[in-house]
């Protein structure tokens, strides 16, 4: 078989320009001769992100470029911080196409609209690669604006810096921050997906009592911060100021669903000087929550899931390379265990290539209703496979 290649490069440097470069120039160097069809490009979110772009156009000319911000990268040598990852897609059954529409973070369902459009997913059976903006915009109305279509879907909300709310997105050329970037490929490629999570409940249920958009007010008639100085200590003015109100992501909420089969996981971004929770997307008021605990032995245990439902669900396609996508509250619960996701993914995956990096939330089908769906706290292993 193997007319798809997929060779990964990996680039270190103080400016994003060569760091790029470097990454690019590596992945080269040990590609095919089949002809590139798309570059996937993930870049730590400290470098300028048109000048990661540019380093890496500069030698791929015309091929399609989609990508986005990290705030840690992940190969199978482990995590790294400030670098770029360039994976090379080469076939001859293979094409692609990439692009970045800007006004995400004001108005995501328009957004998702003409990505819709401008990719011909009414139409479309391939596989669609998604990454938004992780913090402005609702992934979750951009979710529920995409067509039903038969088209694979796999992405991420873009990894960043939260102090300054800015992730990037990077589509064909362009890049920028507040926008959503796609690629679509069509030929004998398919994906395998895998999503789990290793955050378990604690305490008793609480009853969302008064919200509103993203934020989410109080939580049994009280605010946010005082529901978590109530069950995890230190007090409400604690939680509303640094570190805490950031360090709020490793504490998600679980909603019960309609159908009672098992809780819906929703992050938040961090705590508000009010003491109210600012969230990914809306939560409605009256569901029932709780709070969630996660551990470095659940999380490996969920990593291995991933990507053994990635593997599963690729059927009998040849598995060339994996794009794994994991929630930045991993990289924050093992800071002191980095890349414990890694091993377990290697124990599954065994020689297969991966690369990856830490963002904001995950963007899929869901597993039962076959619907896209927003995902927070999960990690994703994106199994890409050739078909016969």
């Amino acid at each position: 078989m193997a007319n798809i290649s997929v060779i990964i490069g990996q680039g270190q440097a103080l400016d994003g320009r060569e760091a790029a470069a470097q990454a690019t120039h590596r992945a080269l160097a040990g590609a095919g001769r089949e002809p590139l069809v798309l570059g996937i490009v993930l870049a730590s979110h400290q470098y300028p992100i048109q000048s990661v772009v540019n380093g890496t156009s500069t030698l791929i000319g015309d091929t399609p470029i989609f990508g986005f911000s990290t705030s840690g990268e992940i190969t199978t040598t482990g995590v790294s911080q400030r670098s770029v990852l360039v994976a090379l897609l080469r076939g001859n059954d293979l094409q692609a196409r990439a692009d970045w529409w800007p006004g995400f973070a004001d108005d995501s369902r328009s957004a998702a609209h003409k990505m819709a459009q401008g990719l011909q997913l009414y139409q479309n059976n391939g596989s669609l690669l998604l990454a938004t903006d992780g913090l402005n915009g609702d992934a979750k109305q951009l979710c529920a604006s995409l067509p039903t279509g038969n088209y694979t879907l796999a992405g991420c909300l873009a990894g960043g810096d939260i102090r300054h709310r800015r992730s990037y997105q990077i589509g064909e050329r362009q890049s920028g921050h507040g926008g959503v970037a796609a690629a679509i490929l069509n030929g004998k490629l398919t994906l395998g997906i895998g999503l789990a999570h290793g955050w378990k409940p604690v305490g008793s249920s609480l009853k969302i009592t008064k919200a509103r958009g993203p934020w989410l007010r109080t939580m049994n008639d009280q605010t946010a911060a005082e529901a978590y100085a109530n069950l995890m200590g230190y007090t409400a003015h604690d939680w509303c100021f640094p570190p805490l109100n950031e360090l709020v992501r490793l504490y998600p909420l679980g909603l019960e669903t309609e159908d009672k089969s098992g809780l819906l996981v929703r992050s938040p971004l961090r705590v508000e000087t009010d003491g109210s929770l600012r969230m990914h997307t809306s939560i409605s008021e009256g569901s029932t929550a709780y709070i969630l605990l996660g551990s470095s032995n659940s999380c490996q245990q969920a990593a291995e899931q991933a990507a053994r439902e990635a593997l599963t669900s690729l059927g009998s396609a040849h598995p060339l390379f994996a794009l794994v996508l994991v929630d930045i509250s991993w990289q924050m619960l093992t800071e002191s265990q980095p890349g414990i996701e890694v091993e377990a993914i290697k124990k599954v995956l065994g020689d297969i290539p991966f690369a990856g990096g830490y963002t904001y939330g995950q963007i899929a089908r869901d597993p039962v209703s076959g619907a896209p769906e927003l995902f927070n706290q999960h990690i994703q292993v994106i199994l890409f496979g050739e078909t016969e």
